[in-house]
């Protein structure tokens, strides 16, 4: 597992990754509120459909195997409808249209993803020579298909992270910012990825960072295993997409998909630009039938990594899988107060109007 390869905390790695960047970024330190564990959930059929419909009560979520109370529940798009004979939710694969829901397809013909903050990182080392292009113009077209729901950022690395578009609803200035970006040199992503995971951080809600890299990282100073730990312990998901250079290279190819599977997220290796623009519609489609749980831990005497588990509690619905990530660690830092969840009153804490 990820959590048991590391010397030090991913905080601390934060700040040394900010110090050695110099100009990149500011000595500021990462602020994450531990108090209110938010949890991005896909649930899907044996062929990967998605399953919409469900209830807060149709969840069990346990940390340290300790039942959880949710204090919060959204469901991303509700294109479901419930069969007539079982009463089960179904497959969200041919939802009947009802004018005005604001659940309806966007204009491009794909789904809204309400409430989500995307974060896009683009690869622009010296390994995107080839079919820079086309990876361009996979990325445009992922913007256009959010176009008036989320927010999106969108970044580049190379050596270094640069923050082209902040985080906005803007989508012509988003891809104007896709259309200027020019290759590199050698490549950092797993720098770039940590700076990028200390913007998404606090914000709430569902929130992902889309990774499309053209090759293997060659020149950061941290190691993937803290990113990803990092990624789980803020709830961000991260989706990770490859090209045929990254493919033929096993090392990449394991802890791509090892880092989107402790977040929640799915990995995509792509050989050709078709396969690029599939896995966009991909990881759109799952953006949007995501559900958004969220739950103050019940009293746990464990201060380091705490195990989640999300279960569904029908046993008819038990043959669905749950996607979600495996859990966090407890940040420690003095700059950060605890919150006090409405309706307790703890000692010295204060609790949130």
């Amino acid at each position: 597992m990820f959590r048991n390869l590391l010397t030090g905390t991913s905080l601390g790695l934060l700040v040394l990754l900010q110090g050695g960047l110099r100009a990149q970024e500011d000595t500021s330190r990462i602020r994450v509120n531990v108090v209110l564990v938010q949890l991005s959930v896909a649930v899907t059929d044996g062929k990967g459909n998605y399953i919409g419909g469900l209830k807060p009560d149709d969840f069990v979520v346990t940390e340290d195997k300790i039942p959880e109370k949710l204090a919060g529940f959204e469901e991303g798009v509700t294109l479901t409808r419930t069969s007539d004979d079982t009463g089960l939710p179904v497959p969200a694969t041919a939802p009947p249209p009802i004018p005005g829901d604001p659940a309806l397809p966007s204009a491009t013909g794909g789904p809204q993803t309400a409430g989500a903050s995307v974060f896009i990182l683009f690869d622009s080392s010296n390994y995107m020579y080839r079919g820079f292009v086309f990876a361009q113009d996979a990325i445009a077209d992922f913007i256009r298909s959010l176009e008036g729901v989320s927010k999106v950022a969108f970044y580049s690395y190379s050596r270094n992270l640069s923050k082209i578009t902040p985080l906005t609803a803007d989508r012509s200035a988003v891809i104007r910012g896709v259309r200027n970006t020019v290759a590199g040199d050698d490549e950092a992503l797993y720098n770039s990825l940590l700076l990028t995971l200390k913007d998404a951080a606090p914000l709430h809600g569902r929130k992902a960072i889309v990774v499309f890299s053209n090759g293997p990282d060659n020149a950061s100073m941290v190691p993937p295993e803290d990113v990803a730990e990092l990624a789980q312990s803020t709830g961000t998901i991260i989706y990770m997409i490859s090209t045929r250079e990254a493919l033929n290279d096993e090392a990449s190819t394991t802890v791509f998909e090892r880092i989107s599977k402790a977040t929640g997220g799915k990995a995509y290796f792509s050989k050709s630009w078709k396969d690029e623009k599939m896995a966009f519609e991909s990881i759109r489609e799952d953006l949007a039938h995501l559900y958004s749980l969220s739950y103050y831990p019940a009293p746990n005497p464990n201060q380091g990594w705490r195990t989640i588990t999300v279960k569904l509690a029908d046993k008819s619905m038990q043959k669905y899988k749950i996607r979600t990530r495996e859990g966090y660690r407890l940040q420690q830092t003095s700059q950060v107060a605890p919150i006090a969840p409405p309706g307790r009153e703890w000692p010295g804490v204060p609790t949130p109007q």
